[in-house]
């Protein structure tokens, strides 16, 4: 059984370091009307003359009251990416510990892996996409410090069972990182309610898909206190800029557009999933709880060059674990989607 201690877990050097404090750390009544001169800055106001909030403390408050957890228990990223490096780094002791990934899954824990220095073993998906728990768990060595779980997965684009990481979570003593980047377009829930009950969950989240803000680069990550606390250390002071923090704020505040949209890539993502399973070439279309449909084809170079020759950029994942001559194609708008169906009826 489980027996998660995060003081074990953490890189003894992260566990020792004092975390640098900002200017903007060390005072934060920003609703008095004060003299800034501590922070070195520009006084000439141009909008952004003036260093972030270093916390994201108006962002962090509103996302919280949304996914019913503590402010403490977030962090924030510039993308998901720097999220999940910030992870490697605060509890992976490089050429010592490891990690364990789920492939055909998400490419860029792999490369982390290899950024950090941190072996990854490797345990392929069941041929339905889903984990193999016994080869999991059977993998996990005393160095093992992390496994990543991507539900809905990537780019399968399937949920993995409750069960399975239930399974997981029960029986490792590190951090399980579940990537929830797609979980807006399932019909299951987040996985965000359950953190109160394994204290070993690190979830992540990004705002680049169901909230249409990939330009804007923020991710999200929901875990304990203490392991967001751990986090904190290490992360640089303004990770976060204004402009983002402002956008991401004013997008979070209108649920409701978010909410019409993902509505509206549902019922494309049915009418699209319908019309790949009668085109000649495609084989097989996978079910999909994400914003894509991966589907298997005769001869997926061939198929994708003749797209791009149309003008229509899609992913060719064959090169992927079990993925052989499989293509994924991004659910657009309904315009987008029709010109795709009308490129597919005229390949040959």
């Amino acid at each position: 059984m489980n027996k998660f201690d995060i003081n074990k877990l953490v890189r003894a050097n992260v566990a020792r370091m004092k975390p640098y404090s900002s200017a903007r750390d060390e005072f934060t009544d920003f609703d008095k009307e004060m003299v800034f001169l501590d922070a070195n800055e520009n006084p000439f106001d141009n909008g952004v003359n003036r260093y972030p909030d270093p916390q994201q403390r108006s962002l962090k408050s509103l996302a919280a009251s949304q996914k019913n957890v503590s402010e403490s228990q977030i962090l924030l990223g510039n993308g998901s990416d720097e999220v999940l490096d910030l992870i490697f780094r605060a509890f992976c002791n490089p050429g010592v510990d490891g990690i364990i990934t789920v492939p055909p899954t998400y490419g860029m824990y792999n490369v982390l892996a290899g950024t950090n220095d941190v072996a990854n073993t490797e345990v392929l998906l069941t041929e339905d996409f889903q984990l193999d728990t016994k080869g999991i768990l059977n993998a996990v060595s005393d160095t093992t410090k992390l496994i990543f779980i991507c539900s809905p997965n990537n780019p399968t684009g399937n949920m993995i069972k409750p069960d399975l990481i239930i399974e997981v979570l029960e029986n490792f003593n590190g951090l399980v990182v579940l990537d929830e980047a797609y979980i807006d377009f399932a019909a299951a829930e987040s996985w965000i309610s359950q953190l109160k009950n394994y204290p070993n969950l690190v979830i992540t989240q990004t705002l680049s898909k169901a909230y249409g803000l990939a330009g804007i680069r923020l991710g999200l990550c929901f875990a304990s206190k203490e392991v967001i606390a751990i986090l904190n250390k290490i992360k640089p002071p303004y990770n976060v800029n204004a402009l983002t923090q402002d956008r991401a704020y004013d997008r979070l505040s209108d649920l409701r557009m978010i909410h019409n949209e993902v509505d509206t890539l549902l019922d494309n993502r049915k009418t699209l999933a319908a019309v790949l399973k009668d085109v000649d070439f495609v084989e097989k279309v996978y079910p999909s709880d994400a914003n894509f449909i991966l589907t298997k084809v005769d001869d997926a170079n061939k198929r994708y060059n003749q797209l791009i020759e149309k003008g229509i950029v899609v992913r060719n994942r064959s090169t992927q674990a079990l993925c052989e001559n499989t293509l994924r194609f991004t659910v657009g708008t309904k315009e987008e989607n029709t010109t795709l169906i009308n490129a597919l009826n005229t390949i040959q």
